[in-house]
């Protein structure tokens, strides 16, 4: 007799789970995905048009999921905004809201789609990851209804979430996280009133989710990694890069390095945004990433990973980020520093005379010290070390140290920090160092193109930011990103909770 379907599935789940088990590794993917939008309205669209655009989107994340899953992955994610865009008011977005329930009621949503009030997303989402035997991330939004006995209810009754989801390879809902640090124009959702720290196990480790701008604060990208020892971040984004420092795939590795983790990072694809760059990112690098502002096409990528990085054996050491730094004399402070605007962050700079040399920047708190050799010193070129300790953003304050070897856009040093994506200068070697006062602290090596140089450069235990040989590429920036997450001002817009 053959078995029936559901001990068959039942059966090949198990076997998945063995074989994850006897494994140190895993295989994820992540999909860049260029989203389908909506057209743009005065009026909210019907639920039926909602849903039709929606499974526009989901239709390609299907065919990336089915792909991933052939390969052999694990867990695939993919990006905020990924199934409905982002062009909304309030009023606007509530079409393609679903009731999304706490992971605990235990739901299958593809097995038992009737059990709560009809979510069609959530039904297929579940049905991706069960026909594929794979766990599936993706991002949507919440709608939970509140009445005036809760004093912080919104006037139309209800609150609405930007919020990812995780199914397991049976379909179950296991994670559901409601994103906490909105981006400013994400007027169309509401902050929740506490952050939430959202884990689950898996066969292959720990793992954590939070969402795109989440990411530059502390609660809950720091309490996720510090504090509940998550082996694997879940980073479902939809970032608009930003040079010199926050190019999504720079940043992003940086991230997964300075803390210690796995970040598996998904993006959205739309180059008039500038919205491009995922990766897979370890705590020894980039596995493997993806940067296109030419074309308009997704992109999946797989890479195969450590399921609990902490063990392994080539696992970083910690680092003391101030121990050089504050352990040397500073280096001749040239009389010539000069201060310059990286967008509204004004930096103290002092500008790279020489072929090769010894520099030493200070701001406020934060001396910054370069070691350098050039290899060759074009007349075309301006190079700069700079250093900033302050308060960045215009309306959600959060305090930076930042130590940079950076590009200037032109022999202009008026547009030193301005953003600039090619250079014609490699380095023999360069060692950047800083009197950081944080543990968190990230590196940052970015080549001509937008390009990361994995495996060309070191950090080392007393917080020097080092080139082991010389560069394969000519250098755009290279930089220490620190947060000094006790120092950021009460958010503005969330003190009214």
């Amino acid at each position: 007799m053959l078995p029936s379907q559901p001990l068959l599935h039942a059966a090949v789940f198990a076997l998945a789970v063995l074989q994850a088990l006897a494994s140190d590794t895993f295989i994820a993917a992540v999909y860049e995905h260029a989203v389908i939008l909506p057209d743009a309205t005065h009026e909210p669209v019907s639920p039926d048009d909602a849903l039709a655009l929606m499974n526009k989107n989901m239709d390609v994340l299907e065919g990336a999921i089915k792909e991933a899953a052939q390969q052999g992955a694990h867990i695939i994610v993919t990006p905020e905004d990924g199934i409905y865009g982002w062009r909304f008011t309030r009023e606007g977005v509530y079409p393609y809201l679903e009731d999304i329930p706490d992971p605990a009621v235990n739901w299958v949503p593809c097995t038992d789609p009737t059990r709560f009030a009809p979510a069609p997303v959530q039904e297929r989402l579940s049905c991706m990851a069960r026909n594929n035997s794979i766990y599936v991330v993706a991002n949507m939004g919440d709608k939970k209804p509140c009445n005036a006995s809760d004093p912080s209810c919104p006037s139309d009754g209800r609150y609405q979430y930007n919020t990812d989801v995780v199914f397991d390879p049976e379909g179950k809902l296991v994670a559901r996280y409601h994103k906490y640090n909105l981006f400013r124009r994400e007027t169309q959702f509401n902050y929740p009133k506490e952050p939430e720290a959202v884990t689950f196990e898996t066969p292959f480790g720990k793992f954590g989710i939070f969402t795109c701008f989440d990411i530059l604060f502390r609660e809950p990208a720091v309490v996720l990694v510090s504090e509940l020892q998550v082996d694997t971040v879940l980073f479902p984004t939809a970032w608009m890069n930003v040079l010199p420092f926050l190019t999504a795939v720079e940043f992003h590795s940086a991230w997964a390095m300075g803390m210690g983790v796995n970040l598996l990072s998904a993006n959205t694809h739309n180059t008039n945004l500038a919205m491009t760059g995922s990766g897979l990112f370890t705590p020894e690098g980039p596995l493997a990433y993806h940067y296109d502002s030419r074309t308009e096409e997704g992109r999946l990528l797989l890479a195969e990973l450590s399921a609990r990085p902490r063990l392994s054996p080539t696992y970083p050491p910690a680092v003391s980020w101030s121990s050089y730094a504050t352990s040397i004399k500073k280096f001749p402070e040239g009389n010539d520093t000069f201060l310059g605007a990286v967008r509204r962050d004004i930096f103290t700079f002092s500008e790279l005379r020489c072929k090769a040399g010894n520099y030493t920047v200070c701001q406020g708190d934060l001396c910054c010290h370069l070691v350098y050799q050039m290899s060759n010193k074009s007349k075309d070129e301006v190079y700069v070390l700079g250093a900033f300790d302050g308060l960045h953003g215009s309306l959600i304050k959060y305090h930076w140290q930042i130590c940079t070897l950076l590009k200037c856009q032109s022999t202009d040093r008026n547009t030193c920090g301005q953003p600039v994506e090619t250079a014609q200068t490699k380095f023999e070697m360069f060692s950047l160092s800083g009197t950081f006062g944080t543990n968190y602290v990230f590196p940052e090596v970015l080549y001509s193109g937008v390009e990361l140089a994995p495996g060309e450069f070191e950090v080392l235990r007393d917080g020097r930011l080092k080139s082991k040989h010389g560069t394969s590429k000519p250098l755009l920036t290279a930089t220490l990103f620190g947060r000094l997450y006790e120092k950021d001002l009460p958010h503005p817009l969330r003190t009214s909770l």
